[in-house]
């Protein structure tokens, strides 16, 4: 078994130490936006009325459990790479992009809002496609496309709820 100085096992699967953290740090925003966007669409879940609630209710259900299952597979790719995930609020709020809600806003504003969060996970997916494409990581480039595949999709189907 390969060490190196401080005993921790060389981790050798064509990507170097260097690109492995950078792709880490990268995908730590992807969490911490995805991680924020889920207690968001949760707290809507809980908190939205209106004439739309079933509609809405079930909806930011179905998103929202599906973060909690995104979130998960985040942190393992990151941990693959040999790198600590964040995991804790005060980490999250450095790294996310997304905004916390002031308030219970009305069902129309969080649906907007939601539409906010899904394009802010498809943009931070989307800029960590130069760093996975040099260092030759096709593992996290199938995660970024099937994270920004769905979110694309949710933000196309919150938006039409806008018209």
């Amino acid at each position: 078994m390969k060490k190196n100085k401080q005993s921790k096992q060389i981790i050798d699967i064509g990507i170097s130490e260097k690109e492995r953290q950078k792709i880490a740090d990268g995908l730590s925003c992807l969490l911490a936006d995805s991680y924020t966007l889920y207690l968001k669409t949760h707290n809507f879940h809980w908190n939205v009325t209106g004439p739309m609630f079933q509609t809405l209710h079930l909806m930011f259900e179905a998103q929202y459990t599906e973060l909690a299952l995104a979130v998960d597979l985040i942190a393992e790719r990151i941990r693959s790479l040999g790198v600590p995930a964040p995991g804790t609020y005060r980490e999250f709020a450095k790294l996310t992009t997304i905004k916390e809600p002031h308030g219970v806003p009305s069902a129309t504003d969080m649906i907007q809002q939601l539409v906010e969060g899904q394009e802010a996970v498809v943009k931070t997916a989307r800029s960590l496609f130069p760093v996975v494409e040099k260092a030759g990581d096709e593992v996290s480039a199938d995660l970024l496309t099937q994270r920004m595949q769905l979110h694309e999709k949710n933000a196309w189907m919150l938006r039409s709820l806008l018209e």
